[in-house]
């Protein structure tokens, strides 16, 4: 005969299955808590930051322990092997330098000389019109991507892209392929400085870009643009600092007038209901913290520049340690699935994202390029109007307002980088080496 069930074991099976219930109901509020919590952290730049930071460090510190290591054992003289070469270009090159980085694109420009009137203004144009449209696109789509929602519907307000990263590894890594094939299918100087080197411009670069991206979230493009037509200061702290150069009395003259007009401009902004049009302390930080790290990537750049190599050359070198830095960290943070799953859920942002990056990408061919050709004071004033049109441009789309006294502080602003491009083409005509300021800029 089977056992008959008495109401004292009916009981405690109603009380297991309660408390069965409780910690079931305890685990899954626990782990909407955890993510929750997770989601409120990821909200904070400052913490993004420091992940970030940590992910490159991840991947500096051994390589820094490598490079000592070989340096130690002096493996240029005792190392054999297959892997001979690459270490050797990696950690030691082959330390042929050159007297100054702007014979290059002297070379370059006095074979123009001779050509007709006519190609040259043709030449000019096509360079203005591509540095023009693919940094205002550029611009437009940047502003875009992390300022407004995707996939919104009148049921869903939709989501926004926020790793910044993410965007940054899409640059770095078209801008990697169309060096690399440029490099590949054209004659390019011997190279000789050792790869390691390039690490630095392109740590801080991709430092710059981030803060850049980040910065939209807290405050205006046109605030932002301002803010990079400001840089030549800190880029003049940096020289002094990094490259021990000096500056003439007319340079310090322009950096105090763009001071005054970006002063003018941020303290009269009108308000604005919109939250990307509100200048919060943050964004001034990640602003200063962009224009910081810029200032190191050119002085960097400007000193790597002594070695044999071709801006291309660069511009592949350091995007070679920004596409392993960004992708580690995006890797060990699990944000490149997070962002491809993005991608597949919207494909306009998708869309974006990869246009932004062509414009990166083909806007530094055109840089490297237009000065190659015609000159850093011609570049100068084409760049300059570039910022003057993505102001007006940003406003016309977004609906930025601005206030008669910014007005007058942005035509401040422009009106100091035009005097800083006439003293610098007066001083060109009194000396043969041009006064040292602003280097060679890894753009975006």
């Amino acid at each position: 005969m089977g056992a008959r069930t008495g109401p004292a074991d009916s009981m405690s099976r109603r009380v297991c299955l309660a408390v069965v219930l409780a910690v079931l109901s305890t685990v899954a509020t626990g782990e909407e808590a955890s993510a929750a919590l997770q989601d409120s952290w990821g909200d904070i730049w400052l913490f993004r930051f420091f992940i970030n930071a940590a992910g490159y460090a991840s991947i500096v510190v051994p390589g820094f322990l490598l490079i000592q290591y070989f340096k130690r054992k002096n493996y240029l003289e005792t190392g054999r092997g297959i892997c001979f070469p690459v270490i050797k270009s990696c950690v030691f090159g082959s330390e042929a330098k050159s007297t100054h980085p702007d014979d290059i694109s002297l070379a370059a420009r006095n074979e123009t000389m001779e050509a007709s009137t006519a190609w040259q203004v043709l030449k000019l144009f096509i360079c203005a019109a591509g540095l023009q449209a693919s940094y205002l696109t550029w611009g437009v789509l940047q502003e875009r991507v992390m300022t407004r929602t995707y996939g919104a519907t009148e049921a869903d307000p939709g989501e926004k892209f926020k790793d910044s990263q993410f965007l940054v590894f899409m640059n770095r890594i078209l801008a990697f392929t169309v060096a690399g094939l440029y490099c590949a299918l054209s004659k390019q100087p011997r190279h000789g400085a050792p790869m390691y080197k390039y690490s630095f411009a392109s740590l801080s670069n991709i430092l710059s870009s981030w803060c850049q991206y980040e910065a939209l979230k807290y405050i205006s493009f046109p605030t932002q643009v301002l803010a990079k037509a400001s840089k030549v200061i800190p880029v003049m702290l940096m020289g002094k600092l990094v490259s021990r150069k000096s500056y003439e009395y007319w340079e310090y003259l322009t950096a105090v007038l763009i001071s005054v007009g970006v002063s003018m401009f941020l303290l009269s902004s009108a308000p604005d209901k919109h939250l990307s049009t509100v200048t919060t302390f943050s964004g001034v930080v990640l602003l200063a913290g962009y224009i910081v790290f810029d200032s190191f990537t050119s002085n960097w750049q400007d000193a790597l520049f002594t070695y044999k190599m071709s801006p291309v050359q660069m511009m592949f070198g350091v995007n070679v340690f920004s596409c392993l830095f960004t992708m580690g960290s995006l890797l060990e943070q699990g944000a490149l699935v997070e962002s491809a799953q993005f991608m597949a859920r919207h494909s306009e942002f998708a869309a974006h994202a990869v246009l932004l990056s062509i414009c990166s990408a083909f806007g530094q061919l055109f840089i490297f390029y237009t000065i190659s050709q015609f000159g850093a004071a011609v570049f100068t004033i084409i760049m300059t109007l570039r910022q003057a049109f993505a102001i007006l441009l940003s406003c016309l789309i977004y609906g930025h307002a601005i206030t008669v006294v910014g007005g007058l502080g942005v035509a401040v602003v422009f009106v100091a980088l035009f005097l800083r491009v006439y003293a610098r083409g007066r001083m060109k005509k009194h000396s043969k080496k041009p006064p040292t300021g602003e280097g060679p800029v890894q753009k975006v």
